[in-house]
C-alpha cells in the first residue's frame, strides 16, 4: 500500500477519463478510490439522473456536501463530476487535502467514446459537450495544480500523474507493475 499524505483529485470534462484512470491509478498504488457521483448516489439512495429530476441546483448541493465530506480524508484517488468546478468552495475544500489534476482530453476523443444517454446534462446531444467545454475549460485550467493531456494511452496518463504528484514509488507496494518513463 502506498502511504500518501494528500489525495489525488481528478477534474475534467465528462468522458475525460477521470473514473477509468482514477480506478487504475488507485489499483496501481494500492490505495482507495472514490467516485464523487457514486458517493452521492450512495448517500442519496438515488441515481444521478434521478437526482437531476429535482434540478441541477439540488444535485450541486449534494455534490458540495459530498466534496466537503470527502475532503476530510487523505490518501485517496478522488474522481469528481465534470461540474464540480462550478462551485469555487468545492475546489477550496478539495485543495485542502489534495492535489488537483485536470485530465484534459481532446473533445474529439470524448465524443467518440462518450455515451450521452446516461448523463443528464448531455441528453441534449453532442453539441452540449462543446457548450460545457466553452463554459468550463478555463475553470479547469485555473483550478488545477497540474494539467495532463489525456490523448495517449491510460498507462501514460497514470505515469504522468504519479510523476507530477511526487509519489515516491519506492515506498509503495504495488498491486500491478507500471513503467515510469
Amino acid at each position: 500500500m502506498c502511504n500518501l499524505d494528500r489525495n489525488i483529485v481528478l477534474i475534467g470534462m465528462p468522458g475525460s477519463g477521470k473514473t477509468t484512470i482514477g480506478q487504475l491509478l488507485a489499483k496501481t498504488l494500492n490505495i482507495g478510490f472514490i467516485d464523487v457521483d457514486c458517493y452521492i448516489e450512495e448517500c442519496a439512495g438515488k441515481t444521478v439522473p434521478e437526482i437531476f429530476e429535482k434540478g441541477e441546483p439540488y444535485f450541486r448541493k449534494l455534490e458540495s456536501e459530498a466534496v466537503t465530506s470527502l475532503s476530510k480524508k487523505n490518501g485517496l484517488v478522488i474522481s469528481t463530476g465534470g461540474g464540480v468546478i462550478k462551485n469555487p468552495d468545492n475546489i477550496k475544500a478539495l485543495r485542502k487535502t489534495g492535489n488537483i489534476i485536470f485530465l484534459d482530453r481532446p473533445v474529439e476523443n470524448i465524443i467518440t467514446d462518450l455515451k450521452t444517454s446516461n448523463r443528464p446534462l448531455l441528453k441534449q446531444g453532442v453539441h452540449k459537450i462543446y457548450e460545457l467545454l466553452d463554459e468550463r475549460y478555463e475553470l479547469y485550467k485555473n483550478y488545477c495544480d497540474f494539467q495532463i493531456i489525456n490523448n495517449r494511452n491510460i498507462d501514460d496518463a497514470i505515469d504522468e500523474i504519479i510523476k507530477v504528484s511526487n509519489i515516491d514509488i519506492s515506498n509503495c507496494a504495488f498491486s500491478t507493475s507500471i513503467s515510469l518513463s
